[in-house]
């Protein structure tokens, strides 16, 4: 293959991230320059629906205003360039970027060449380089497809719920099915009744060994998970064991392998950080984003360390697969290497990239990049090492044993169970927590003593609520959405307001729950499992070239379009958010109602406009009067109350909102600012949350994102702040964080 660093200058390589440059430009030298576009350069307007539904659909793309200087450097770089390399990313959206880069610049067909890899390394760049290829017009077209769906559920259902329910509200075809699932699953927990039964669990001993063990069977019939229901059958069965003998009656053993897990896909990599990590999805997604457009590695420069992100394949390369036998065998001895293994996608319409998530070089092992990586990046990072090298390994085998302990007239069976690590396999590299249970070794006649025994009350458990891993993966299962879909959707429907994070699961708010039932009632196909991963089969069938994009969207928006039309006139507003209290406003006399606005449920008069009384509902739904502190509002001389508002509590006045006084309070200080030294670090609130910084702003900008502890770092002497684990030092640069 002809060295790249050899080929005419002055060619231009166009990507999305600036860090991507970085790192595509150490690998091609001079002959290239690399340039990034920043992302998109050009999408519908934000101010219509810039989407012709007379005229077959067809767009109406601008230049967004930020991107509008990058545009026209980009045109005066593609003007001079003898070629031009568009070297966006390998899916739909990916070569959806280059098309609009391609249409933007407008350079001569000839001069234009379109490339893709799969991990941004010397070897791929260069392969890719030298077998350029054209634009893909089908996955252009599948992408513009779902961009023109999603705008026009976006835009012309949009309104319909500010007129009906609420302004600020939207929908979207992927996350108003999500806030589907987890509004539904919560009404599952709501409606689960619990189940009573009970166990009677026991210790036997067999000399200094103790072993725990089960009741398994009564009179030779096994009892089941309801077979005590009541604390009068287990005591019954109580008292019918006291004073009974027990031998051995039964022992089985077996041998049992567990094989590898597959690579990660983006989904199964979502999943494992949400689970292993605690990361959500969009955190995973950019860590990952990171990981794959290049890290500076010291005097190696800035290095991709892993394949790319967006995969639902969990094929690996032949040269990865031969790298990982050899480098298993070398660490950890050839039992543990069996030869390349392959694995089956099971992603439903799975085809969008070519290979799973898996380190750029198996050799490049976590703990020697741990001195580049931030601790988030580090702990992704070997979650993916650790799962693309352990799919590579030997099966895990266990050694299973069960022991039945029975009295002599086999009135009663205890079940003891037990599992050992006979050969750890590729547990080694990806451990599981898998527990073991050690039994002594017993042979069939031995005596052994019940050394204490209890029965215990259980009830059955009503199913959780999702977490962002379970999500994902049932929207997967259900063929809802793509990969590169799941982490926006899950961030948007919280960010809307329509689900909340409790305890790390997500709960439906009460506008959320309104506004799924809405949709439910009235617009079912919007929210149909079936119908929208119907929509992914016909957007993958466009990406094949089978479908054309305009036909999947007219059929789609023509019965839309005539239901929304008929809905606009039939919906009332007044039916959808307000239902009767039973109180009555005692301010004018007339009813209360229960309404609903975007931030939840409220109780307000029906002789709104005219009276404006209202009042806040607690979590049980019932009203919270208002709290009439002994101090007058300085402006009309009412006394001021104690409210919340969507910002949480606050000191307002009562004659609200004749008299709008807000009593605003003294921030809380942390510490003397460590920067200027004359501040104070305070919380501050801004639209994406709380933060901490000087209160000297603007002449000190000095801020952190989690809350100061109080304490000094002993290496920098910065600020100590709140960490996941436990407190770091608030400055970046500090060696500290550079080491975590």
């Amino acid at each position: 293959m002809p060295k790249t660093r050899k080929t005419a200058k002055n060619n231009l390589v166009i990507v999305e991230s600036p860090t991507k440059a970085k790192t595509i430009g150490r690998f091609l030298g001079t002959g290239f320059q690399v340039e990034s576009s920043y992302g998109h350069i050009r999408d519908l307007p934000k101010s219509k629906l810039g989407v012709d539904t007379e005229h077959d659909f067809v767009p109406t793309y601008v230049v967004p205003l930020k991107a509008k200087s990058r545009v026209a450097e980009l045109k005066k770089l593609a003007a001079k360039a003898g070629m031009i390399y568009f070297a966006t990313d390998e899916d739909r959206e990916g070569e959806a970027i280059s098309w609009h880069l391609s249409e933007l610049l407008k350079p001569t067909p000839e001069k234009v060449k379109r490339i893709v890899f799969h991990e941004i390394t010397d070897e791929a760049i260069r392969e890719a380089i030298a077998n350029p290829r054209a634009i893909d017009l089908r996955l252009v077209d599948a992408q513009q497809a779902r961009r023109i769906l999603d705008r026009l559920v976006g835009y012309k259902l949009s309104p319909l719920l500010w007129s009906k329910v609420a302004r600020g509200l939207s929908a979207g075809r992927v996350q108003s099915v999500a806030v589907r699932l987890i509004v539904e699953r919560e009404r599952e927990i709501t409606a689960f009744k619990p189940q009573e039964y009970w166990t009677i669990d026991a210790i036997f001993a067999h000399g200094t060994d103790r072993f725990p063990a089960v009741l398994a069977k009564l009179n030779g019939k096994p009892i089941g998970k309801f077979g005590i229901g009541s604390t009068q059958q287990a005591e019954e069965i109580r008292q019918s064991l006291n004073g009974k003998t027990w031998a051995v009656a039964k022992v089985d053993e077996k041998k049992i392998t567990r094989r590898p897990q597959p690579p990660f896909t983006t989904s199964t990599l979502q999943q494992a950080g949400n689970k292993r990590l605690g990361y959500s999805s969009s955190q995973t997604m950019v860590l990952a984003q990171q990981l794959y457009e290049g890290i500076e590695l010291g005097g190696a420069g800035a290095v991709g360390l892993i394949t790319y992100m967006r995969t639902d394949s969990v094929n690996l390369a032949q040269k990865f697969l031969g790298e990982a036998q050899a480098y298993i065998t070398d660490a950890f001895g050839k039992s543990y290497a069996t030869g390349a293994r392959a694995y089956q996608t099971k992603s439903k319409g799975a085809q969008e990239a070519h290979e799973a998530i898996r380190p750029t070089d198996v050799s490049r092992t976590p703990e020697s990049v741990k001195p580049y990586l931030s601790g988030t990046q580090f702990r992704l990072y070997q979650l993916i090492w650790q799962r693309a090298v352990s799919s590579q390994m030997a099966d895990a085998e266990l050694s299973s044993s069960a022991v039945d302990l029975a009295d002599p007239g086999n009135a009663a069976t205890f079940r003891a169970t037990g599992s050992v690590v006979s050969f750890d396999g590729w547990l080694k590299v990806y451990p599981t927590g898998l527990q073991e249970t050690v039994l002594p070794k017993l042979a069939v006649g031995t005596a052994v003593d019940l050394a204490e025994f209890s029965p215990n009350q259980h009830f059955t458990e009503p199913p959780a609520r999702y977490s962002e891993a379970t999500l994902v993966k049932t929207l997967e299962e259900l063929g809802i959405g793509r990969p590169s879909t799941y982490a926006p959707t899950i961030a948007t429907v919280v960010s809307r307001g329509y689900v909340e994070k409790v305890e790390k699961r997500l709960k439906p708010t009460d506008i959320g729950e309104l506004v799924n039932d809405l949709l439910v009632k009235h617009f079912p196909n919007i929210v149909d499992y079936q119908f929208t991963a119907t929509i992914e089969d016909d957007l993958d069938a466009i990406a094949e070239g089978k479908h054309p994009w305009q036909n999947t969207v007219r059929e789609f928006y023509v019965p839309f379009a005539k239901l929304l039309e008929t809905k606009e006139q039939e919906l009332s507003k007044k039916e959808l958010t307000e239902t009767a209290s039973g109180a009555v406003c005692v301010k004018c006399g007339k009813p209360m109602v229960i309404k609903i606005g975007r931030f939840g449920r409220f109780l307000a008069c029906s002789g709104f406009p005219e009276c404006t009384n209202k009042a806040p509902l607690d979590k049980n739904g019932a009203a919270q009067p208002l709290q009439l502190l002994d101090e007058k509002c300085p402006q009309c001389g009412k006394p001021l109350t104690q409210r919340i508002g969507r910002f949480g509590p606050f000191v307002g006045c009562s004659g609200y909102p004749a008299c709008k006084y807000i009593k605003k309070t003294p921030a809380k200080e942390y510490a003397p600012c460590p920067k200027c030294g004359k501040g104070k670090i305070v919380a501050k609130r801004s639209r994406r949350g709380v933060f901490y910084a000087c209160n000297a702003y603007p002449d000190c900008k000095n801020a952190y994102n989690t809350e100061p502890t109080g304490e000094k770092c002993q290496t920098c002497g910065d600020l100590m702040i709140a960490g996941k684990e436990e407190p770091r030092c608030g400055n970046k640069e500090c060696p500290t964080r550079k080491k975590s």
